[in-house]
């Protein structure tokens, strides 16, 4: 069934049914993300990796869904968000299957690797879900409801990661995804409405999505394999030149086609392109530090897997008590000043966690390092996201905030794979606290100047919207020039990692 007029009530019972299926949909992934890098040193000690093979665990699902994201939306509006959603809940959990009983790391590479296939497919179709089913004064409170029990599942995570890992195996934290995918699958069926967009229209550019999946790989490969080989080997040159390659093609075939997956026009607006910058910098700092922290802290810090799952709580908690209120502040004030200050703080955050080391306490190490960023976050996301979307055309909308997800996430992929690299925590050094503190106190280092970075880009190129004219109070109140917040009603805009931050 085409739904052409949203009409569902968020109180009803059929809308109750539709936030409950979304939020546990996105949970499946939002869990299996978290978790991963706390199972990490798990994992390597299972399977006696190298630090370039726990790379690949992380960036295999990073590349595959970074590559297809803008496809899973596209393929959403035009075969249908619901019947999308399910392929892509029930595709997630049998790859968590194929990962959970792995033998080797290559199995384990190659399923993590059809996981973000699965949740290309998932992820941009529970919010699609949420704003082509509720009626457009009840789409708010949908989407808040949505964003806080997700940050719970967020939350969540590497706590019962922690206890899965601790009390049996990390094979548990792929399994656990199962039972929920079950349920996922049944409750859409029977109680979310099939939509589409009527006015999705041409052939999904495949070819389009193909060639940035093959260039993310080949710059991946290139900077992963660079320690082993040397960046002057032919097998680095090759996979970088070819990563390089394919990506030029894609910007060149987007030029031409008639349906372009990314619309390259949507990046004449400066405000834009310097918010999506600003979005790759914060999001690379802030999962090549997430990547290695983990390993730091069962590995030098001799915390447990419970205790690596549960020290980041507080940041989460900052974020979900102040986001709104962030959000509200650059509502008044424009979004110039947080995204200039914000970063900078989650710079300094990040540059604090150089304290943990093996004799101090979570108190004195962990603690002040985590109320930092999660003040930072606090101050950047919800602006950051905002701009995002306000800056691009409204029929763009759409594209924008997959855009601006997109880019985080290949931020995320980027710096996982060149910051060990960086930092000289290459082969079996993270096995020998010593090398892995040296190169931790690095690597965070380099974490915390990007995020900087990203403040200083933003002080000098964001600029905050005009003020209403006071001849024309309502034109200004209208938003017509612009896309609706994404929360309107209730302060939420959507978030760059296909959670929505409240704002």
């Amino acid at each position: 069934m085409n739904v052409s007029r949203p009409d569902l009530r968020f109180h009803s019972a059929a809308g109750r049914w539709v936030v409950a299926v979304t939020v546990l949909g996105s949970a499946i992934a939002a869990i299996d993300s978290t978790v991963v890098g706390i199972a990490l040193p798990a994992i390597g000690r299972n399977f006696h990796l190298a630090v370039s093979s726990l790379q690949w665990v992380v960036s295999a699902y990073l590349l595959t869904l970074a590559g297809l994201l803008l496809v899973g939306g596209a393929l959403g509006d035009r075969f249908g968000r619901r019947r999308v959603f399910i392929v892509g809940v029930a595709s997630f959990a049998l790859t968590s299957l194929v990962c959970a009983i792995a033998p080797d790391s290559a199995v384990l590479i190659g399923g993590r690797a059809l996981q973000g296939v699965g949740a290309a497919l998932l992820t941009p179709g529970s919010l699609a879900i949420l704003r082509a089913s509720f009626a457009p004064d009840d789409q708010g409170r949908a989407v808040g409801a949505w964003s806080g029990l997700g940050g719970v599942a967020t939350a969540v995570g590497p706590f019962l990661g922690g206890v899965l890992i601790s009390a049996v195996s990390w094979r548990l934290i792929f399994l656990i995804n199962l039972p929920i995918s079950v349920v996922v699958v049944v409750m859409a069926s029977r109680h979310v409405p099939e939509t589409t967009d009527p006015t999705a229209s041409g052939r999904v550019d495949i070819v389009g999505a193909l060639l940035v999946s093959a260039g993310l790989v080949g710059l991946t490969v290139g900077i992963i394999d660079a320690p082993g080989h040397g960046w002057g080997s032919v097998t680095v040159l090759g996979a970088l030149a070819g990563g390089v390659l394919a990506l030029a093609t894609f910007v060149a075939l987007e030029r031409r086609t008639r349906h372009p997956l990314l619309p390259l026009a949507i990046f004449r607006s400066t405000q834009f392109t310097t918010t999506n910058v600003v979005t790759f910098l914060v999001y690379a700092a802030l999962s090549g530090a997430l990547f290695l922290l983990p390993i730091q802290l069962e590995q030098v810090a001799h915390y447990s897997p419970l205790e690596a799952g549960t020290s980041l709580l507080p940041l989460t908690a900052i974020m979900l008590a102040f986001s709104s209120r962030s959000g509200a502040l650059a509502t008044r004030i424009g979004p110039r000043l947080q995204m200039a200050v914000g970063p900078v703080v989650v710079g300094a955050g990040t540059v604090l966690f150089r304290l943990v080391g093996p004799a101090g306490s979570y108190l004195t190490e962990v603690l002040p390092a985590t109320v930092v960023l999660g003040a930072g976050l606090a101050l950047t996301v919800a602006p950051l996201t905002s701009t995002a979307m306000s800056s691009a055309p409204t029929d763009h909308a759409g594209v924008a905030s997959a855009v601006n997800n997109d880019v985080a996430r290949i931020g995320g992929l980027v710096a996982v794979a060149l910051l060990p690299v960086v930092s000289g925590i290459t082969g079996a050094s993270y096995l020998h606290p010593l090398q892995l503190s040296a190169g931790f106190r690095t690597a965070v280092a380099v974490s915390g100047v990007a995020a900087a970075a990203g403040g200083v880009l933003a002080a000098v190129l964001i600029r905050n919207p005009g003020r209403p004219s006071p001849a024309r109070p309502l034109v200004a109140a209208c938003g017509l020039e612009g896309p609706p917040m994404a929360g309107a009603l209730t302060g939420t805009t959507p978030g760059p990692r296909g959670a929505t931050m409240e704002a």
